[in-house]
């Protein structure tokens, strides 16, 4: 698809610096990019590329404008500008609706005239879709799932049964929703397992990454709110409840009947423990342990090695208090620097 430069600002709310005649048909890096591409500048770290650029147009704040060679649309967010201008001159491939012949459909599943149910997929009994839903190649919709509009499910993802999906959302290749969560009773030497008779129940525009999976309820349902995004690789045990918008990258592991807040970030392999909750707005950095509840928002970091744990949990408790301990300290010196 392409577009003048013109109609692009005024779509997506940007200033414009320019010939708003300009064809804009693509985006590109601001290394690789040629006349008729847009590009961006989000990351002051590629401020250096800025000057040589051979973009038609450049997506960035007014504080970089100076710099720019070429025309500009100019933003407060350019990334999130980037990102719609993205998706509009590059428009997923449209998709024939129907049902493959070696599909296999229950006699009583709902399928719409506009869903596409592709080859070797199956849709089991009392499944409904809706309308414009994508099921990939080799993909298993259980029994009595519900999955919402334009809903898509790349190839051989999984969904058990009873699991409700809400509309608008992207499952990656080797998605697994509703498995059971892990769940066992100790009797002496051995494990008894604890059915797992809780669903999982899906917000609305949830994207969630290849391989990653998301366990059913003990009892009551696993959540994921509206808006979330799931890296690859990311394990949601059963009764976590996810607040919308938060976002989990690649490797976490969120213990069983964990509460996340709203607008959350976790970066690559976080962990958190079980039975815990964390308040909105919490951002955990890379390979941060998570060990009790958060209750204000802000940025929070650290791991320690494994030990043994009674000691491990002493040096915790010292190394949580050495920054008090050390302020009357630091103070003292402060004070006599001053003098």
């Amino acid at each position: 698809m392409s577009a003048t430069l013109g109609e692009l600002a005024e779509r997506f709310d940007c200033e414009l610096r320019g010939d708003p005649a300009l064809p804009i048909n693509c985006v590109a890096t601001l290394s690789s990019a040629s006349p008729g591409a847009v590009s961006f500048l989000a990351n002051p770290a590629y401020r250096s590329q800025l000057p040589d650029t051979n973009a038609g147009a450049v997506i960035l704040e007014e504080c970089f404008e100076a710099e720019c060679p070429v025309a500009a649309l100019v933003s407060t967010n350019p990334y999130a500008v980037y990102a719609r201008v993205a998706q509009f001159l590059h428009p997923l491939p449209t998709v024939e609706p129907g049902i493959d012949s070696s599909a296999s459909v229950a006699s009583d599943a709902v399928v719409p005239d506009s869903a596409r149910v592709c080859s070797q997929a199956v849709i089991g009994p009392g499944a409904c879709l809706g309308e414009g839903v994508f099921i990939g190649e080799g993909s298993v919709v259980g029994a009595n799932v519900t999955v919402g509009e334009r809903t898509q499910l790349a190839p051989r993802v999984v969904l058990m049964r009873g699991v409700e999906i809400g509309k608008r959302c992207i499952f990656h290749s080797g998605v697994v929703v509703g498995g059971d969560g892990f769940g066992f009773a100790r009797d002496e030497e051995s494990w008894v397992k604890v059915p797992q008779l809780g669903g999982v129940v899906i917000g609305d525009d949830v994207e969630i990454g290849a391989n990653s999976t998301v366990d059913r309820g003990t009892v009551e349902n696993t959540v994921i709110e509206d808006g979330v995004k799931l890296d690859n690789l990311v394990q949601i045990a059963h009764n976590v409840r996810v607040g919308a918008h938060t976002v989990i990258a690649a490797l976490c592991g969120i213990s069983g009947s964990t509460t996340i807040g709203k607008r959350c970030m976790f970066g690559g392999a976080v962990v958190a423990v079980g039975h815990l909750s964390i308040c909105d707005d919490a951002v955990f950095t890379f390979h941060s342990t998570v060990l009790q509840s958060v209750t204000e928002s802000g940025t929070y970091s650290g791991a320690f090695p494994a030990d043994e744990a009674k000691r491990w949990r002493r040096n915790a408790a010292r190394f949580k208090r050495l920054h008090d301990s050390t302020r009357g300290r630091r103070e003292a010196d402060d004070a006599d620097t001053d003098d």
